[in-house]
């Protein structure tokens, strides 16, 4: 981070001709490579927030990782920002592994929690969180769960939601079928720097839906 009173813009301009340099002298090969075009084996789809930079965590470099980010790593069907980068990821670039990404400390699910307006397009934003919180938040309150436990339940909640949504894409569908295409839902801690993996295997009714072997009359 940078220093109190320091302009991160600039700081970050002058250090990116050092950071530069040093990658060229470590990887000669990267940046050449990567000049003619991308093969990422990721694609990430995580929160906007500051703290949660997907390469850096990952331990990964420029060109592992195609992107994309929004408030409280939202993911729904009517979205067309996230289905265009879904179907460029595993259409076009055949990524073999689809990740989303939730994180603590997570300001849009405190907000949810709270069932607060934040005002404007957010609120609309959100909306998928607070329904995820009105499913919920009376069981957990039977059950004496804590404001903060419930803060992380809320986090693995829309984590698993949108690993759903990104099941239910026709493109992920069908590489999923055709090339073993993987998804994953995963919580980043911000306090620790670590990824904990969640357990999102599909049950065998959503798996039937997914497949085909339901209709509907």
């Amino acid at each position: 981070m940078a220093a109190t009173g320091e302009d991160t813009y600039s700081l970050g301009l002058q250090r990116n001709k050092a950071w530069a340099q040093d990658t060229a002298s470590a990887t000669p090969d990267l940046f050449p490579t990567l000049a003619k075009g991308q093969s990422p084996q990721i694609l990430w789809l995580g929160c906007s927030d500051s703290r949660c930079p997907e390469t850096t965590l990952l331990g990964l470099q420029p060109g592992d990782v195609f992107v994309h980010r929004n408030i409280a790593n939202v993911i729904n069907s009517a979205d067309l920002s996230s289905a265009a980068v879904l179907a460029f990821a595993v259409g076009n670039l055949k990524v073999k592994h689809v990740v989303v990404c939730g994180h603590t400390s997570c300001g849009g699910v405190a907000a949810a929690l709270g069932n607060a307006s934040v005002g404007g397009i957010l609120d609309a934003w959100l909306a998928p969180l607070k329904r995820l919180r009105a499913e919920n938040v009376k069981q957990w309150e039977k059950e004496g769960i804590s404001a903060d436990e419930q803060k992380s339940k809320l986090v693995q909640a829309n984590v698993r939601a949108s690993v759903k949504v990104v099941r239910e894409n026709s493109v992920v569908v069908e590489a999923v079928k055709e090339r073993g295409l993987q998804i994953h839902g995963v919580v980043y801690d911000v306090g620790s720097g670590h990824l904990e993996e969640l357990d999102t295997q599909e049950g065998e009714e959503d798996k039937g839906f997914r497949e085909g072997v339901f209709s509907l009359k």
